[in-house]
């Protein structure tokens, strides 16, 4: 999906913008503007949305749908409200980390890291963290896939499971252990729960 994503502002969502701390590792921006535009309906959504620290999550504060072309009815403007997809997608270019312990080390968001296929996490590093069971960069990456699921409002053991290729169980496991290590904190997934329809 094709998002275009800013701060209220309007500038570029860059990892500078993320300057709420969250987990152990990461850091939110605090608010985002996401516009995606849906060329076989011919509607543009904007949505913003801002994290709430009691919900763990973002929260949709405004949707607006336009018209990209003349032919583009009302009906189809009300009707296309799909916005759980742009949060997913927005979420990546809101979340930023450090690649390394050492304090200069700059800040990337984890869009920057993301593979060309949608991958969170590359290949090569999933089946690391999970062959060798290197327990700090194994709960590393559970932190981020977590946390790019909960705050899009998505099912994060799913996002785990898929992402690492591991068994459901070994995914709820893992989470578990990350959340007892406190590095989950701030983020919250209610379970039977989407973001919108």
């Amino acid at each position: 999906m094709k998002v275009d994503v800013k701060t209220l502002e309007g500038n570029p969502m860059t990892a500078d913008a993320a300057t709420e701390p969250l987990g152990t590792a990461l850091r939110i921006a605090p608010a985002f503007v996401a516009s995606s535009p849906d060329e076989e309906t011919g509607v543009l959504t904007e949505i913003r949305a801002e994290y709430r620290h009691n919900e763990g999550e973002y929260v949709i504060t405004s949707i607006t749908t336009s018209a990209l072309r003349p032919d583009v009815t009302v009906k189809t403007l009300r009707q296309h409200t799909a916005t759980s997809p742009i949060v997913a997608a927005a979420v990546p270019h809101c979340l930023a980390m450090q690649l390394d312990d050492d304090p200069g080390t700059p800040w990337r968001t984890v869009s920057d890291l993301t593979s060309a296929d949608g991958r969170l996490i590359p290949r090569w590093l999933a089946r690391e963290v999970v062959k060798r069971g290197a327990r700090d960069a194994r709960m590393d990456v559970v932190e981020i896939i977590y946390g790019a699921a909960a705050l899009a409002g998505q099912p994060p053991v799913r996002a785990v499971e898929r992402e690492l290729e591991v068994p459901y169980r070994t995914a709820q496991d893992w989470i578990t252990k990350a959340r007892a290590a406190g590095r989950l904190e701030g983020m919250h997934y209610a379970v039977g729960r989407q973001a919108d329809g």
